[in-house]
């Protein structure tokens, strides 16, 4: 078995159950998921299908991404979000939103 190579301790096993949610269609794939930290990691060929699928219905975003820099605020960092973002996620002042650290990336996604 293979390590994972997100946090390198559990062992990536095979999974018929990883959920893919597009645009409020759900798509059931095929990979592997670690037995420590429950990451993710669909087959290359389940992936692909899912975007060709995704595109036919219009619902693939197109990839999008911005340069920004950071601003400082009192103690911590400010990062600003562009309008279209801030309208297609229909984002509002005093959004609830999570902020993880995946690898050396960023994820932010609003909580509804």
């Amino acid at each position: 078995m293979r390590k994972c190579p997100m946090c390198e301790r559990g062992e990536l096993v095979k999974a018929e159950d990883i959920i893919f949610n597009i645009d409020s269609y759900i798509f059931i794939l095929k990979g592997e998921r670690c037995s420590k930290c429950n990451e993710e990691f669909p087959y290359g060929e389940e992936t692909q299908k899912t975007i060709e699928v995704a595109r036919k219905l219009g619902v693939w975003p197109e990839p999008l991404k911005l340069h920004r820099s950071l601003s400082k605020s009192g103690g911590g960092l400010i990062l600003r979000i562009p309008m279209d973002i801030e309208r297609q996620m229909k984002l509002k002042e005093n959004t609830p939103i999570e902020i993880t650290k995946v690898g050396n990336k960023i994820v932010i996604e609003p909580e509804y």
